[in-house]
């Protein structure tokens, strides 16, 4: 099987192919990685990793925003599985300027579907994000749920998805999406709340925490282990149905003062180390989705006690500063 994948130097990315290509039972010929290298892919990931030397990985710095450099890449590889990674994520910075999320995160998946229906690919799978539903303060969305996106970035995740799910329906193409929950685990870029606040406590440094007397901390995410993540991506991409989209929660909602807590805890410090900073525009309260049809394929969770991953995470950064401290 010969499989593509795009953005598989960023965190997930590059865990699913250490993923892929750490488990005999697949039968993988030949993971060709499509890369732009941006900031967050300066970690080195798949060097640091041990797996850049692996016979098997073809590694290619692409943008996908280049339709004709995508379309050289498909047609010299000639990939049965295409999963597209490749995306601006930071929401922060998405509502700063999101020219950079539209070009990227549509334009590019564009790309990569037209070279993908060219080239016959058997299955396309696009990895989407909870953010595409919007916030909710009760229950939880299910797959068939509005999608009501709030940031430029989450917004750009939702067109990507229709733009994958049009090629379905006017192609015939053989498409899934996955929307996955919060992901925390190693090698995750430090600009998200896990990486930063662990190393920022790491360097003695304060965490920022966005706080209000009206929000104080309160805002709820579902976190879900990065390897839980990407086996459930590769068991939708096996046996999902063709043009569904699969939710794929962590079932571990904590409010971000909970996890705040958590760490300190860790660490054996107080709440002094906080460093209380304003919400962001358009913050959204909860995000909560429901993960019954990925339990009807036969997925079960690896990585349920969060406090145990928590744990494992700061010991690994601990372990690791060399990888993080450039990037900060």
């Amino acid at each position: 099987m010969r499989i593509l994948v795009t953005g598989g130097r960023g965190f997930i990315g590059s865990n699913f192919i250490r993923y892929l290509l750490a488990n005999q039972k697949f039968p993988v010929e030949k993971v060709v990685n499509v890369d732009k290298q941006t900031y967050a892919e300066q970690g080195m990931n798949l060097e640091h990793m041990g797996i850049s030397q692996d016979s098997r990985l073809v590694d290619i710095r692409r943008d996908i925003c280049d339709k004709g450099l995508v379309k050289d890449v498909f047609e010299s590889s000639k990939p049965d599985f295409v999963f597209n990674f490749a995306a601006e994520s930071h929401v922060d910075r998405s509502i700063q300027d999101s020219e950079d999320f539209v070009m990227t995160n549509v334009a590019g998946t564009a790309n990569l579907l037209d070279a993908s229906r060219d080239c016959k690919v058997k299955r396309f799978v696009q990895i989407s994000t909870d953010e595409v539903y919007g916030s909710r303060e009760e229950g939880s969305f299910t797959e068939d749920s509005r999608l009501e996106p709030s940031s430029p970035y989450a917004a750009s995740k939702a067109a990507a998805e229709h733009l994958a799910f049009s090629y379905f329906r006017t192609h015939g193409m053989n498409v899934v999406v996955t929307r996955s929950a919060n992901n925390y685990g190693e090698y995750q870029f430090p600009e998200k709340l896990l990486p930063l606040f662990i190393t920022n406590l790491i360097e003695g440094k304060k965490v920022p925490l966005m706080y209000s007397k009206k929000n104080p901390g309160l805002n709820v995410r579902d976190w879900l282990h990065v390897e839980d993540n990407c086996r459930a991506i590769w068991l939708v991409a096996c046996i999902g149905e063709n043009g569904e989209a699969y939710n794929i929660p962590g079932e571990n909602e904590r409010t971000n003062i909970e996890m705040t807590r958590m760490l300190l805890k860790e660490f054996g410090l107080g709440e002094d180390r906080i460093e209380r900073v304003g919400h962001r525009k358009g913050h959204d309260f909860r995000y909560s989705i429901k993960g019954d049809k990925l339990k009807a394929l036969g997925f079960e969770y690896k990585h349920r006690d969060l406090e145990k991953s928590v744990g494992e995470l700061v010991e690994w950064y601990r372990k690791n500063e060399e990888w993080w401290l450039r990037l900060k």
